[in-house]
């Protein structure tokens, strides 16, 4: 196993569209512990794709500002800026085999 994936302790993954966020928590060497958020945008390219990503590290100090941050941001879009958006129809849309989805068989 790479060095690396050693320090990864959890992952969560969220898929939207062609990006997909992913939250590790990942250790230290002295048993500390951070968050990283990538950001990974699938390109096509030739018969195959290629991937940008973009990394963010977060650490344990900065959890709470960031939360509340990010939270007191989204609240102000929400209800400021796009007070008429459900937003919850975004959520919806991302529910696998849900009457309506855009799979189709041929």
């Amino acid at each position: 196993m790479d060095e690396r994936e050693k320090e990864k302790i959890y992952s969560k993954r969220v898929r939207a569209g062609k990006r997909t966020y992913f939250f590790d928590v990942k250790s230290t060497r002295g048993n500390d512990f951070y968050l990283t958020i990538t950001e990974s945008r699938r390109h096509p390219q030739g018969e195959g794709f290629t991937y940008e990503k973009h990394k963010m590290f977060l650490y344990k100090e900065d959890f709470d500002k960031f939360i509340e941050a990010l939270q007191e941001t989204i609240d102000y879009v929400k209800s400021d800026l796009m007070p008429d958006v459900d937003f919850s129809q975004f959520s919806q849309r991302d529910e696998p085999n849900e009457v309506g989805t855009e799979l189709k068989w041929d």
